[in-house]
């Protein structure tokens, strides 16, 4: 990687911190979302670390579901035994370390959380669920990524689990990308028809 490509990174990661820093809060609703989907169409237009390929960036559209408040959930980190995910070399390893219980319209669930060896830490949350490939990537989409930032924070000791702000991986817009992907374990059974679209 040359300065100028880290540089551009470091700007990327710094741009999207910054917009989940605007939208983080105990009210993050209909606006913080309006503002998110802004926010990411605007990265995903202009920025040189865009995940989408440069020719289709000037006519490019952050696809959502409708805002939708009961998509909004607040998770109970259950600290378990680690379990290790090897990496591939380009897609870095990560060690499951327990689950977020939450409930989503009336049906218990739950998702492992992980912690993402190497690339910047942190604790990555990804989700396929009954719109995953149909309506929205086939892969599944991420709901916490506090290596890039994606991050609703925590309230009363509980994570917040927003579904209007899951978001497609890089591969899903540009096969050029490699990314960890929603092992079978976050693989939700309800349709999350909430977040991008896209991909």
């Amino acid at each position: 990687m040359d300065a100028s490509h880290a540089l551009q990174l470091t700007d990327w990661r710094r741009q999207v911190g910054e917009l989940y820093a605007r939208i983080r809060g105990p009210g993050s609703g209909v606006e913080a979302w309006a503002a998110w989907r802004e926010g990411k169409q605007r990265l995903y237009r202009e920025h040189p670390q865009s995940p989408v390929p440069e020719t289709e960036r000037p006519v490019y559209e952050f696809d959502c579901f409708d805002h939708d408040p009961s998509m909004r959930t607040l998770a109970e980190l259950v600290v378990d035994h680690p379990r290790h995910i090897d990496g591939d070399g380009e897609v870095p390893g990560m060690t499951r370390v327990g689950t977020l219980d939450f409930i989503l319209h009336d049906t218990p669930c739950r998702l492992g959380a992980y912690w993402l060896d190497g690339y910047a830490g942190g604790l990555f949350v990804p989700v396929a669920d009954g719109t995953s490939g149909p309506e929205t990537y086939g892969g599944g989409r991420y709901v916490l990524d506090t290596a890039k930032g994606a991050d609703l924070g925590m309230v009363g000791g509980r994570v917040v689990l927003d579904f209007n702000f899951a978001y497609a991986p890089s591969c899903a817009h540009d096969p050029r990308w490699r990314c960890p992907l929603a092992a079978q374990d976050n693989h939700l059974q309800l349709p999350v028809r909430a977040g991008e679209r896209g991909g």
